[in-house]
């Protein structure tokens, strides 16, 4: 169901368009109301809504976010509340401090009501964006960073819808600027009743779209086909079309159902809404009708040239002996190949197109091979099977796709392409180009990737040093981080080799606000700290998990007389040094006792619990000495390969890295007993991880996967191989 939201040119309600624009209500504009006039929706039965707040709530109570508006009695009225607060952003005396009033609230949550988005954050949010200069001097005078954060956060959240409407109704010029690139899909700053994306499918008409993401199932999706299946998508939404899931099912010796399947949940994972799934094997039939139509109109024949010799007449542009067979012949040994014979599996079928062509995907390309293989799906129905180049424009038209989307590699096949539809007698598909996402130390031929797996030299597809999207995701980056970073680059043409830093430096924005914050000590040679005069006997607090958010939760905490803190640590204390114990005050520390080699083994000191943190130098991790302390195996990763780009001919097995995976025996405090699999959290001074495998018992480690930060890490960084991957 689609909306038609009608205001007035000199003051477009920017809460509404961002409120339908994020919460997936499909939308139109219509920007003729006289001035002054409040905003309307008219809905498609013809019934019509009028007033900001009314649309708002209207929109909430539509939209696909849940509890976007409609919740308990008490956080409706909450939300309520903030709606009837939000216009005094509007006024230029009282916005100062309105801005610390929200500040303020913002202290201790990430969202104004409850613990998820509502039209509450957007009425506010879209009141900040639209304030202009007043808001941005604000922003970089950090005057009111909890206000700061939750802005930036909403926007990183939602970056691509944000900066659509930012653009579109605001200008390029608008407060948001710094925070709304959009890049190749940017709204052009024109009239918003007519704004049109700089980047635009040929020939595409609004509502009749069909795009498709067609991946082989001979392996798990990795992040260059993410791109693919997210700018499908992102065309489908921007034109309202639709996009089919198609699996290109045609060589039966790499595929599977189990590829399939897990094709399936990678996809629902990246979010990608499919009007179907098909199957290039549904076409088979017609497939095959098609190739024995080619024949007897004279545009495809079949060919007995071994490989080799075939290969180096397309190159040297020299015609196969039998181009010039008759009909009869060719369909003579079609016959032969559909059986599977000894004579068909010596041949194949080719398109007659131009072998003098200086394209030399247009040299006579191969339209079917004999296979005995079963296929994954339908068995052993068929003894040859169509090559990519053949199905693809065949199905892409029968299927009514529009547009075909293909990574600019294929750019020289894209003459065959409309060659090969025109000679089926179909109507051209328009091709769009996008560059293919290349990243630095990084393998996205499956193929290269199937090695890996065969080898043994990674757990699975799954494995988290793989580019695959459970891969990534099982190393801990949030999926909405990879949506970002993919869209950031949008339907550029430009070929670029990424860098995983910014990747993760995005997902570090994600996760930063809001894991929750635990300790760990790493075991080898450990040191303990005996406090002369810490408490005999232990007591506990309850403190925050994350002092900035307070969804994360409560941890409690022990305090003993002894505890434990790192070796690393202990190696920069001096005698009569004051440092602090985080979550604890300070400490003097009054001996330290080493043993023969000159190893730390003991410190004592007292506790000075009235010094000023502000003035140690060392701030210190510690756990206290009890045995409610969990083990932990802290994994860290490094790439597969120690090259950042392989040359052409370069063979990847001669720079596989020796070594990429560090484990670290650590313990932990027993709030990590309630961890699950999958949670990301933080080790105070050590990092992000995500928890894989989760507390089971005492005598087993909790296993936690170190999630990059985006800083810059050299390659090769664990120096003694272990004997492993």
């Amino acid at each position: 169901m689609e909306i038609k939201i009608l205001f007035s040119s000199d003051s477009p309600p920017l809460a509404i368009f961002v409120a339908a624009k994020i919460s997936g209500v499909s939308f139109s504009t219509d920007a003729t109301l006289s001035p002054g006039s409040p905003p309307t929706i008219l809905l498609p039965n013809g019934s019509k809504l009028q007033g900001t707040f009314v649309l708002l709530r209207y929109i909430g109570r539509v939209a696909r976010i849940p509890e976007f508006y409609q919740r308990d009695s008490f956080e409706s009225s909450q939300i309520d509340e903030w709606l009837e607060y939000a216009p005094i952003f509007a006024s230029g005396s009282e916005f100062q401090a309105a801005c610390g009033y929200v500040d303020q609230f913002l202290l201790h949550r990430t969202f104004l009501v409850g613990n998820s988005l509502s039209i509450a954050d957007i009425a506010v949010w879209s009141g900040l964006a639209g304030a202009g200069p007043r808001w941005e001097s604000l922003r970089r005078s950090k005057k009111f960073q909890n206000l700061v954060r939750w802005f930036n956060s909403i926007f990183e959240a939602y970056e691509a819808e944000l900066g659509e409407v930012i653009t579109t109704y605001i200008g390029k010029k608008s407060s948001a600027k710094a925070a709304t690139k959009v890049n190749e899909h940017q709204v052009s700053n024109a009239n918003p009743a007519t704004a049109t994306f700089e980047v635009d499918l040929p020939d595409a008409e609004v509502g009749k779209v069909r795009v498709r993401f067609a991946p082989e199932p001979s392996g798990f999706l990795h992040i260059g086909h993410s791109k693919a299946a997210l700018l499908n998508q992102y065309f489908a939404e921007r034109y309202k079309g639709e996009v089919i899931l198609r699996f290109d099912d045609t060589n039966p010796d790499k595929e599977s159902n189990e590829f399939v399947d897990n094709l399936l949940k990678d996809i629902e994972t990246l979010g990608i809404k499919y009007k179907a799934v098909t199957y290039t094997s549904d076409y088979f039939p017609q497939l095959m009708e098609m190739a024995e139509k080619l024949i007897l109109e004279g545009k495809a024949y079949v060919d007995d040239t071994a490989r080799e010799q075939m290969r180096e007449e397309r190159m040297n542009g020299i015609e196969s002996r039998c181009r010039n067979n008759t009909v009869e012949e060719n369909l003579k040994l079609w016959k032969e190949m559909i059986a599977g014979s000894e004579r068909g599996k010596m041949c194949c079928l080719r398109g007659k197109l131009d072998m003098q062509d200086p394209n030399k995907s247009l040299r006579d390309p191969v339209y079917y091979r004999c296979n005995d293989t079963a296929h994954h799906r339908i068995g052993s129905a068929y003894k040859l099977y169509p090559t990519y180049d053949f199905a693809c424009p065949f199905v892409d038209a029968v299927e009514g796709i529009t547009h075909a989307l293909r990574s600019s590699e294929y750019h020289d096949r894209n003459d065959q392409y409309y060659r090969i539809q025109t000679d089926m007698g179909f109507k051209k598909v328009h091709i769009y180009e996008f560059s293919r996402l290349n990243l630095v130390y990084t393998l996205l031929s499956k193929r290269k990737l199937l090695w890996f797996v065969k080898n043994g030299l990674v757990e699975g597809w799954d494995d988290p040093r793989f580019p695959t999207v459970q891969g990534i995701v099982r190393r801990g980056l949030k999926i909405e981080a990879l949506i970002q970073f993919i869209l950031e680059q949008g339907a550029s043409k430009n070929l670029n080799l990424m860098e995983w830093d910014k990747l993760w430096a995005i997902n570090k924005k994600i996760i930063d606000p809001v894991c929750p914050r635990h300790t760990a000590v790493i075991e080898e040679k450990r040191v303990l700290l005996t406090l002369s005069n810490g408490p005999e006997d232990p007591f506990t607090r309850t403190i925050p998990k994350h002092k900035k958010y307070e969804a994360a939760g409560q941890k409690v905490t022990t305090y003993t007389k002894r505890v434990w803190i790192d070796y690393a640590d202990a190696e920069l204390i001096s005698i009569d040094e004051e440092v602090t114990l985080m979550d604890w005050g300070n400490s003097i520390v009054k001996d330290i006792e080493k043993d023969q080699q000159g190893n730390i083994i003991n410190l004592t000191g007292v506790l000075h619990l009235e010094g000023s943190v502000k003035t140690t130098k060392l701030k210190l991790t510690w756990l206290p000495d009890t045995d409610e302390l969990v083990k932990l195996s802290l994994v860290d990763f490094d790439y597969l390969i120690t090259k950042k780009k392989l040359e052409e001919n370069e063979d990847f097995i001669d720079v596989v890295n020796p070594c990429t995976k560090k484990e670290t025996c650590a313990i932990g405090d027993s709030n990590m007993r309630d961890v699950k699999r999958g949670d990301i959290l933080q080790l105070e001074r050590k990092g992000y991880f995500r928890c894989d495998v989760p507390f089971v018992n005492p005598t087993q480690p909790i296993v936690l996967f170190a999630i990059p930060d985006g800083k810059q890490q050299p390659v090769m960084r664990f120096a003694t191989p272990e004997g492993k991957h």
